[in-house]
């Protein structure tokens, strides 16, 4: 096996086997006990090809469908035309990175042997996604229920030698020319297979997995930025004293307020004001409370990573071929639970956005700002300082509030309400992407602002990670204060810092163990 390849078997594709599929472009390989059991559940199936009782997805039709007999010889073409009229999807291209999660764990469902498709079949699947073949799939289509039928379709119609692909350069090709330039051959389609290769809920799962490995870098991101915002605005660290936290013991809460701890220890600022002359008592809800609102949306994301992990050990399909050889219709591929946590991730993470936008407005109120300059301007009047980029993070968090409105209460009856009842969850998992972007632009304007606020504190020096951070800012491309300028860049400057990680990097150096 190559390096960059991953070996799909029989157990659990790892979530981190899922983004470096995903987003580095890393390859896969059918394992030698997946090959074995596709080969045995196919033997089942096979048995049934030409049996006149009536099997749903070999002998039958589909959704409302289903009670429609299909003769022998039209039943290849009863899974032809399946991907065909599947293949329904409208609207923009959906991203590379979630095509190939999608496919990936469709694979990893037919590596088990549930399925019934043929080794050749799988084989051509895991070859598509090997050579950096990403069908063309559309922002529509799914309803996340009967799984991610139109998207799955669109990759489904690809194998088939049908439709178009982007190739690994990103180039728009026919799938034919494609498959034949890499010498895949086209799957024609036999008992079975189409419905095997749509039946899933990989897309919203594929987007659940990428959102969770973001999540936890945007919530330590979020520690960091706090951190700089409860020290450049004169706050106080008391209340981040872990026997305070253990009053209530939730564990998110307990990291984050830890990584506070932290990030401010041999702070310069907060010396600055730790002697009896300071009267503040305590500091507002945005700076105190970080502890409790980030470590929450830390305990969201661990609940909704336990959901992952079971369905990623999932084999979805309808029918399902059992261990024992039964050929069995279900209702594993409804998408509830996926779709339930990918709305509770959106509402965690609109949360901390809108605390991260409230520090952000404080720096900018001279009558709470604790003596630095109205909008950190230059020369207020002359200068706006950061006056519009608070009005950037407080619209992103307002989109982010109506992106929080679940997706998974709603449900739309179709297939001739045999299908009445529907999950949503591929609308959940798209709305939470974008809500993963807003934070991290949210975030970067946080720190952004953070630092420039530090820079102002001088000759005050901050804590090592702070600094840090703010010196990588300043490393991005992003001038202390002075004078108006273009500020539209230096924010994107930012918001790559923090969603490569590069933020966090600086932080970490800086800090004695392993933020959280």
């Amino acid at each position: 096996m190559n390096a960059d390849q991953i070996l799909v078997g029989i157990s659990p594709v790892h979530p981190d086997d899922v983004v470096r599929v995903a987003r580095s472009g890393t390859g896969v390989r059918l394992a030698g006990d997946a090959l074995a059991e596709i080969a045995r559940s196919r033997e089942v199936i096979h048995s049934l090809a030409n049996d006149d009782q009536p099997h749903y997805g070999v002998s039958t039709g589909f959704g409302a469908l289903a009670t429609k007999h299909i003769p022998v010889p039209m039943r290849a073409q009863l899974q032809r035309g399946l991907i065909r009229s599947h293949a329904a999807g409208s609207g923009p291209e959906v991203e590379r990175e979630v095509i190939r999660a999608l496919m990936l764990l469709r694979l990893s469902t037919l590596a088990t042997g549930r399925t019934g498709v043929r080794v050749a079949t799988a084989q051509a699947y895991a070859a598509m996604l090997d050579a950096g073949l990403t069908p063309v799939v559309h922002e529509y289509g799914s309803l996340g229920c009967s799984g991610d039928l139109a998207p799955l379709a669109h990759v489904a119609l690809a194998l088939m030698g049908e439709g178009e692909v982007r190739d690994a350069g990103g180039t728009l090709r026919p799938a034919a020319e494609a498959l034949r330039e890499k010498g895949i051959e086209p799957v024609e389609l036999a008992e079975k297979e189409g419905l095997a290769l749509v039946n899933g809920t990989d897309g919203m799962l594929g987007m659940l997995v990428i959102a969770l490995a973001d999540l936890r870098r945007l919530l330590t991101t979020a520690d960091v930025a706090a951190a700089m915002s409860v020290e450049a605005l004169l706050g106080t660290d008391a209340v981040f004293a872990e026997d305070l936290q253990a009053l209530r013991p939730h564990p998110g809460q307990a990291g984050s307020a830890a990584n506070l701890r932290m990030l401010l220890a041999g702070s310069g600022v907060m010396a600055s004001h730790r002697g009896p002359e300071c009267t503040r008592v305590q500091d507002a809800y945005s700076l105190r409370c970080a502890p409790q609102v980030h470590g929450a949306a830390r305990d969201t994301v661990a609940h909704a990573a336990a959901v992952a992990g079971r369905e990623l050990a999932a084999a979805i399909d309808n029918p399902v071929v059992t261990v024992d050889g039964r050929v069995e219709s279900n209702g594993n591929f409804h998408g509830a639970p996926v779709a339930y946590v990918l709305d509770f991730l959106a509402i965690a993470a609109a949360d901390v956005a809108s605390m991260s936008e409230r520090r952000t407005d404080r720096f900018l109120d001279v009558s709470r700002n604790h003596g630095l300059t109205p909008f950190l301007a230059h020369d207020p009047g002359v200068d706006s300082g950061h006056m519009i980029a608070q009005y950037t993070a407080a619209g992103i968090v307002s989109e982010m509030k109506r992106l929080a409105v679940p997706a998974s209460v709603d449900s739309i009856p179709s297939s001739a309400m045999q299908e009445d009842h529907v999950s949503m969850g591929w609308a959940a998992a798209r709305k939470l992407r974008r809500a993963v972007d807003g934070l991290t632009r949210v975030l970067a304007i946080e720190i952004l602002t953070a630092a420039r606020a530090l820079d102002l504190r001088a000759p005050l020096q901050p804590a090592p990670a702070t600094a840090a951070v703010r010196n990588a800012v300043r490393a991005a491309g992003v001038a202390g204060p002075g004078p108006d300028r273009y500020l539209a860049p230096e924010i994107e400057a930012v918001v790559d810092a923090v969603r490569t990680g590069a933020v966090l990097t600086a932080a970490q150096h800086a800090v004695p163990a392993p933020l959280s």
